[in-house]
C-alpha cells in the first residue's frame, strides 16, 4: 500500500478511503436489522467500523509494521463480524474468502502470508461451528453443502497465493531494475565527472609534485623539512590514486578484452598478497576452492575486483578476527563468498553501496565499491551483501562459469 500512496496523490488515497468509510457508515444505518435493537452485535459492528476508519486515516502518516499488523486483523475481524451478524447475508461468505488480498497492497511477505494462516485458521473454526453447533438454523446455504464450500474456499486461497506471487515477483523486478538504471546513472555522471578531474587537477599536481621531489634531495634544506615535503608527496600520491580509481571507471568498457581466468588462482594470488595487510590488524585469511572454477573476465579487472572486497572484509574486522574467502561452482555459476566477522552493516548503508562518494571509512571516497559493482555488471555478474549490526558481513559474487 505504501508503493501506491507513493504513485498516486495522496488526496486520491483520502478520497478513496472516505468512500470506503462512507460505505461501512451506510452499511450499520441503512435496512440494517439490528439497528431497531442496538445490543451488543450491532455496537461490535459500530466499534469495528471505527478502528477501521481510523487505521485507514492514519495510514500515510504513522506507516508502520504494527499498524499494517493492526489493519490486517481489524479488517478480518470485521469482516467475520459481519459474517456472523448478518447470516442471511451470503455474499459475506466471499468477502472471506478475500480477506488476504488487502493485505497485497501493503507488499510485504510476511504480512501477507500471516493474513493467509489467519484467514485459514478462522475459518477451519467457523466451518466446525457451522457443521457440529449452527448444523443449518443460521448458515443453512453453507451447511447443505460444506465440504464444496470449503473447497471453495480453499481453491480462492490458492487463487489469491499465486496472485501475490506473480505482483511480488514483478515488483522485485522493477526494483532491481530501477536500482541497476540508478547505478549506471550513477556511473555515467562519474565518468563524465573523471575526465574533467582528470584534465583540471592532475597536471597541476604533477608539476607541484615534481618540485616538492626536488626539494627534498636538496641538501641545504634540513631533515625536519625533508620530512614535510615527504608528507606532502604522499599526500599527493593519495590524490593522484583518486583520479586514477575516476580514470578507471571513465575508461571504455572494451578496452580490456575478456579472457578464461582461473578463479583459483587468481584468489591465491589475492589473498597470498593481501596475507601481510592482514597481519598488520592481526587477522587471517581463510581460502577455500574447488577446482573447476574458471570465468570469462579481465584477470586486472577481476584481481582489482576481490582486492577491494577482501581489503574491506579486513578493514571491517575486529583484531584478531578471520576472513573466510571460498569459490565453488553451482550449476552454470561460479559462486565466490567473503564473509567477515566485523561490525556489520544497516540495510540502509547495503543499500547506498556502490554510490559516489559514499563510504564508511574516515578516509574513503567509495569509488573502490563503485568500480567493483562497475566491473561485476560489465562481466554479467551479480554482487550481493548480507549483513546486518554486530553480525558481519557476507558478500556474494556470481558469475557465469565456462
Amino acid at each position: 500500500m505504501k508503493e501506491i500512496i507513493n504513485t498516486l496523490n495522496k488526496k486520491i488515497y483520502y478520497i478513496v478511503v472516505a468512500i470506503v468509510i462512507a460505505i461501512m457508515f451506510m452499511g450499520l444505518v441503512m435496512n440494517n436489522p439490528l439497528m431497531s435493537e442496538f445490543d451488543g452485535g450491532y455496537l461490535s459492528h459500530v466499534l469495528m467500523v471505527f478502528i477501521l476508519s481510523v487505521c485507514f486515516w492514519i495510514y500515510p502518516k504513522k506507516d508502520t509494521f504494527g499498524l499494517r499488523v493492526t489493519i490486517t486483523i481489524a479488517a478480518a475481524v470485521y469482516f467475520y463480524t459481519l459474517f456472523f451478524l448478518y447470516p442471511d447475508t451470503w455474499s459475506n461468505f466471499i468477502f472471506l474468502c478475500f480477506i488476504p488480498a488487502l493485505s497485497i497492497l501493503f507488499f510485504d511477505k510476511k504480512i501477507f502470508y500471516f493474513s493467509l494462516f489467519l484467514n485459514c485458521l478462522l475459518i477451519m473454526c467457523f466451518f466446525g461451528y457451522i457443521a457440529m453447533v449452527d448444523q443449518g438454523p443460521q448458515f443453512s446455504y453453507i451447511e447443505k453443502d460444506i465440504v464444496g464450500n470449503l473447497i471453495n474456499f480453499i481453491a480462492s486461497q490458492i487463487i489469491i497465493y499465486f496472485i501475490f506471487y506473480l505482483t511480488n515477483g514483478r515488483i522485485k523486478k522493477q526494483q532491481v531494475y530501477y536500482e541497476q538504471i540508478q547505478q549506471s546513472g550513477n556511473l555515467k555522471i562519474t565518468g563524465q565527472l573523471a575526465a574533467a578531474v582528470a584534465h583540471e587537477i592532475r597536471n597541476p599536481l604533477t608539476v607541484v609534485k615534481g618540485f616538492l621531489q626536488l626539494f627534498e634531495q636538496d641538501s641545504s634544506f634540513s631533515p625536519d623539512r625533508k620530512g614535510h615535503f615527504t608528507l606532502m608527496i604522499d599526500e599527493l600520491n593519495t590524490a593522484e590514486q583518486v583520479i586514477s580509481q575516476f580514470l578507471s571507471i571513465a575508461k571504455p568498457e572494451n578496452e580490456k578484452a575478456p579472457e578464461t581466468v582461473n578463479v583459483k588462482q587468481v584468489l591465491q594470488s589475492v589473498t597470498d598478497l593481501l596475507h601481510s595487510y592482514g597481519h598488520l590488524h592481526d587477522n587471517t585469511i581463510e581460502l577455500t576452492v574447488t577446482e573447476d572454477c574458471s570465468i570469462s573476465a579481465n584477470t586486472i579487472e577481476f584481481k582489482q575486483l576481490l582486492i577491494n572486497i577482501i581489503k574491506n572484509a579486513i578493514e571491517a574486522s575486529n583484531e584478531g578476527d578471520s576472513v573466510f574467502v571460498s569459490a565453488r561452482r553451482e550449476k552454470d555459476e561460479v559462486i565466490i563468498k567473503v564473509v567477515d566477522q566485523g561490525q556489520g552493516m544497516t540495510e540502509t548503508e547495503v543499500a547506498s553501496l556502490g554510490t559516489p562518494f559514499y563510504s564508511l571509512k574516515s578516509k574513503g571516497t567509495g569509488l573502490g565499491m563503485m568500480i567493483s559493482f562497475n566491473i561485476v555488471e560489465k562481466y554479467n555478474g551479480k554482487m550481493d551483501f548480507q549483513s546486518a549490526k554486530g553480525q558481519g558481513t557476507t558478500v556474494t559474487i556470481s558469475f557465469p562459469a565456462i
